[in-house]
């Protein structure tokens, strides 16, 4: 299994997202992180995260501290990451990127996942364009020495695969964004992590015990429903950096 960080907006998209999935890279005895975007270290979501990472196997938390779009109390006196300067926020994270040194770098996808937060999107867009420039030596030199991840994941649902959540989401007032099937490139059946996945969630307390949040909506369904639910992830790849062993063509650009 390769080195892989997770990079998400909030404490629980981790674990809800791609939890499986980085459960069974720890397993394997690979470096595995995860970089938080939004929440500041000594806000009261800060342990959580730390507790769910435990469960995880993912090391310590990785907190930015950007504020959260929707939650004031986030990160009092930070800025909303949606209002800090992409560029800054695309460093923060190439430094992030060169001092792990990941081959693969999961995030979240264009839609921000099904319910489109906006954070989900700065982060995608954040982490898409920190993949590519971690490799360049000219671009962030202040962030340490280059690191080119193999590839970027992007934690997705497809259409078909939005089953029994799609509802749920509905009935609490969520949107429900997918993509067509064939962007979800990758589906991982995480079953054999799924004790680890579901500790993790649980670690989340405060967004258990709401409602309207997925943690809250999980806890409260039939043990069977939830397992369905959470017992497969799916992901977009991209290859990011040059091609392995390409040749340069001067004479048409090709797919």
């Amino acid at each position: 299994m390769p080195p892989l960080l997770g990079v998400f907006a909030h404490p629980d998209d981790e674990s809800l997202l791609a939890g499986g999935v980085l459960a069974q890279h720890a397993a394997a005895h690979a470096p595995t992180a995860v970089v938080t975007m939004t929440w500041a270290p000594d806000s009261p979501r800060a342990p959580e995260l730390a507790n769910a990472l435990q469960a995880l196997g993912a090391g310590p938390p990785r907190m930015l501290g950007y504020g959260d779009a929707r939650n004031p109390q986030a990160a009092p006196g930070r800025p909303r990451l949606i209002d800090a300067p992409l560029d800054e926020v695309v460093a923060a994270l190439v430094h992030q990127i060169r001092s792990f040194r990941p081959d693969i770098v999961v995030t979240h996808d264009a839609l921000g996942q099904l319910t489109g937060h906006p954070d989900h999107r700065r982060t995608h867009q954040a982490a898409l364009l920190a993949a590519q420039d971690a490799g360049i030596p000219h671009l962030h030199p202040e962030a340490g020495k280059p690191w080119q991840p193999h590839a970027l994941y992007f934690a997705t649902h497809p259409e078909s695969g939005v089953g029994e959540l799609g509802p749920l989401l509905e009935a609490v007032g969520k949107d429900v964004l997918a993509v067509p099937d064939a962007y979800a490139t990758t589906t991982v059946d995480v079953t054999p992590w799924l004790e680890q996945k579901w500790a993790a969630i649980l670690a989340h307390r405060g967004e258990a015990a709401r409602e309207r949040a997925l943690p809250g909506i999980l806890t409260r369904l039939p043990e069977e429903t939830r397992r369905k639910i959470i017992a497969t992830e799916f992901f977009t790849r991209l290859t990011t950096g040059p091609l392995p062993n390409a040749r340069a063509n001067t004479h048409r650009l090709t797919a």
